[in-house]
């Protein structure tokens, strides 16, 4: 997954594509989780001081971050902070269930999704493969017969990941970009938060998940209103969205 900034981590190797680096206080939990996840095929490394997490993930080797909300002399959402100051590397951040403030800024600052504790490991792993097919998508897939996506002032250069609006460059998320794309392509036509879920994130979007709005919500904000004022990515209440296109805007 690659942000539109191009900004990138001063790595040595690429990463490997099942190494999973886990950032927790909490010696016992990481260490379940880091036995689970080797027992499934992934090279897993545990960090119980967020600083050294960091260190290791300027490294450039991993190929998904877990990040524990709760951690020990800093915040889990200044490590995501720091984390995004120089690496796009993919992170699932855990959080305690029903602490929505947390889990919705964490996606704001850039997590590619969230876990609520207490979690089946299942689900974690599922979510893991989630994000990793959808990077490996992103980093390894041939860029389309057409790579340059224009509809009224946004235009995307999908083979270089960089977006632009009026001309000037906009920072995007990975996941904010594959999210702008599929609007893109399919605007003026009403998706359903099934469809976006399938195509964005690779996994079904369950009745309480909140990741899509406020990844929505994100990019309504980083876009703006039209030229001619009016919401670009309208809300289908029950249904999913629709990106309107030039001739649809007031």
């Amino acid at each position: 997954m690659i942000m539109s900034k191009e900004k990138r981590p001063p790595a040595a190797s690429p990463p490997k594509r099942g190494s999973v680096i886990i950032i927790d206080h909490d010696i016992e939990q990481s260490r379940r989780l880091a036995d689970y996840l080797s027992q499934e095929g992934f090279d897993a490394s545990v960090e119980h001081s967020p600083l050294d997490g960091i260190e290791a993930i300027r490294s450039g080797e991993h190929a998904i971050v877990i990040l524990d909300v709760v951690t020990r002399g800093m915040s889990g959402l200044e490590v995501l902070r720091q984390i995004r100051n120089d690496s796009d590397v993919p992170v699932l951040v855990l959080t305690e269930r029903g602490d929505d403030v947390d889990r919705i800024i964490g996606l704001e600052l850039g997590a590619d999704d969230y876990l609520a504790k207490p979690f089946n490991p299942r689900e974690l792993l599922a979510r893991v493969r989630a994000i990793l097919r959808r990077s490996a998508r992103s980093v390894e897939a041939p860029a389309p017969a057409a790579s340059v996506i224009q509809l009224g002032d946004v235009e995307m250069d999908v083979a270089r990941r960089h977006t632009t609006l009026g001309g000037k460059s906009v920072t995007l998320t990975g996941l904010e970009f594959e999210l702008l794309r599929v609007f893109l392509l399919s605007a003026g036509n009403v998706l359903t938060r099934q469809d976006i879920a399938r195509e964005v994130f690779h996994r079904p979007m369950l009745a309480m998940d909140r990741t899509l709005s406020v990844h929505v919500c994100s990019l309504r904000r980083k876009l703006g209103n039209a030229p001619r004022g009016g919401e670009r990515i309208k809300t289908v209440h029950g249904v999913g969205y629709i990106y309107l296109p030039p001739s649809d805007l007031a």
